[in-house]
């Protein structure tokens, strides 16, 4: 079995194919633009290798055994998947077909990601999105672990000379309290004047710059920070801050999440703008033209 397949060729299923949907040799070889003598030879010598009788010779028509309508039946599949093999293989090199794998942290949902998102999926529609929602550290190991292909993530990272970084999105800080906050009750709080309050921050080991731009903002403000509690990702945090578990400091971009229990407020001073990086360690053909649609889409 395994010499058989080894002296078949995609040739001379074409040629058979040729041969029994004209059911005339002469019109067979003109069709393939060959001469008739080859042909023939080619047919018998197929006919020799499967070891069977495909084609009934007749004196002007020729007919097809059984075996033969058969084979040309399977010839047509054969040359039908190969031609799709190697257009999905082409498609799959030129990023216009496979997955993409995208992390992103909770803040990047209420910047341009979602435009970014819409947009990509009416460009590149053969290509599927899955969409995980995470830290940027978690990020940082799914992206050298290949468990994810693009991340959505917060600078400054350490040791990140493996990853390849363009930029995204650009937000700011401000400041998050629940709506019956004395504070937010009397107006537009300063930083300063939370010194006491009990926040509610993310760990440090889940987004070291993100939390090192909130102390130094405290510490400019003439505090450290007293963290009451530590939640898993903004969207816990800012459901803690909605119960009067605490005060934040988060993404001004977020604003429009729980308005109606939470009262933000803005931060002066550049010191709380940050930026939101796109970032890949070894990019898919599909990744790539993500990355690329992102910049284009700017």
């Amino acid at each position: 079995m395994s010499d058989t397949r080894h002296r078949l060729n995609l040739r001379l299923l074409e040629q058979y194919i040729a041969v029994a949907e004209e059911r005339h040799f002469h019109r067979a070889a003109r069709r393939l633009n060959m001469s008739q003598p080859p042909l023939t030879h080619a047919i018998q010598r197929l006919e020799e290798i499967l070891g069977v009788v495909l084609i009934e010779r007749g004196q002007r028509v020729l007919g097809l055994t059984a075996a033969g309508q058969t084979f040309l039946e399977e010839a047509r599949r054969t040359l039908e998947q190969t031609a799709h093999a190697v257009s999905a293989t082409r498609d799959m090199a030129a990023g216009r077909t496979g997955t993409v794998r995208l992390g992103y942290v909770g803040s990047a949902l209420y910047g341009r990601l979602p435009d970014v998102l819409r947009d990509f999926r009416l460009a590149c529609p053969g290509i599927r999105l899955e969409l995980r929602e995470t830290t940027t550290a978690a990020q940082l190991a799914a992206l050298r672990e290949d468990r994810l292909d693009v991340g959505v993530l917060i600078p400054p990272l350490s040791e990140a000379d493996d990853l390849n970084l363009s930029a995204f999105d650009r937000d700011r800080l401000c400041l998050a309290l629940p709506a019956d906050h004395p504070l937010a009750l009397e107006g537009e709080p300063a930083l300063h004047e939370l010194a006491e309050a009990p926040f509610i921050l993310w760990p440090m080991a889940e987004g070291r710059g993100f939390c090192l731009q909130v102390f130094r903002l405290c510490a400019n403000a003439g505090f450290v920070p007293n963290i009451a509690q530590e939640a898993h990702g903004m969207h816990a945090v800012l459901s803690l801050v909605a119960v009067g578990a605490g005060v934040s400091i988060v993404p001004e971009s977020m604003r429009g999440f729980r308005s109606d229990r939470i009262r933000y407020c803005s931060i002066s001073g550049g010191d709380s703008e940050f930026e939101l990086m796109l970032a890949t360690h070894r990019a898919t053909p599909a990744a790539n033209a993500f990355i690329q649609a992102a910049r284009f889409l700017e």
